[in-house]
């Protein structure tokens, strides 16, 4: 698999789906791979990266925009509090916004800084008690709270369980999200993103589909 085939299949899913072509943004999980794999994407003209971790972002990403410019990168993993203000410097969008106290260490710290990365707020769809986000009866609750706060939440991020049907999980952020006034669904990765644009997502988190399996470190 490749980045262009990758495309290609987005490409086909929107036209399936009847969605506008380009409406869904495909964000290359780079976490874990090596350099020379990021790099084969960069020079490929992609320019949308998704990482897990604001330490191993911070020691890749400020080289590799200053060879090639500008890159919009996504946060995809949990963000601890004192970690917030790292983030907030180094990337554009944060899709893990997932508890009442993160929101409002964000809040303070876009008064500091002028400034606020756009935001999602991660829903634990299926419940699970290892896993982040807020569950699904208390999502308006947190969303109500994050724009009183003035937080700019573009949308909902959902990682469904790994043994149910994704469609369910993603059908469920969907109508959360409508009834909130929420354009942006993050949702789909590798396995199940055709699925995802089929019920409406505009960001697609893909990994081993491109880079290949992830090479741990």
């Amino acid at each position: 698999m490749s980045l262009q085939d990758i495309q290609t299949r987005i490409a086909a899913a929107e036209a399936q789906a009847g969605r506008t072509p380009g409406s869904v943004r495909l964000i290359a999980v780079s976490k874990v791979q090596p350099d020379d794999r990021v790099r084969a994407v960069l020079d490929a003209g992609h320019r949308v990266f998704g990482e897990n971790r604001v330490q191993e972002a911070a020691g890749k990403w400020p080289g590799f925009r200053d060879m090639f410019g500008p890159v919009e990168l996504h946060l995809l993993g949990p963000l601890q509090t004192n970690k917030a203000r790292q983030a907030m410097e180094l990337f554009d969008v944060i899709h893990s916004l997932d508890r009442p106290k993160l929101a409002r260490t964000l809040a303070r710290l876009a008064d500091e800084l002028g400034r606020c990365p756009d935001l999602f707020v991660q829903v634990n769809t299926g419940a699970e008690p290892q896993k982040a986000g807020i569950l699904p009866d208390d999502a308006d609750a947190m969303i109500a709270e994050c724009r009183s706060l003035d937080l700019p939440v573009q949308g909902l991020m959902c990682i469904p369980p790994v043994d149910e049907d994704a469609a369910t999980h993603f059908r469920l952020l969907a109508e959360i999200a409508a009834r909130n006034g929420l354009a942006g669904l993050s949702m789909g990765m590798s396995d199940d993103f055709e699925t995802a644009i089929a019920h409406g997502a505009t960001h697609i988190r893909v990994g081993s589909a491109i880079f290949g399996a992830r090479v741990p470190g």
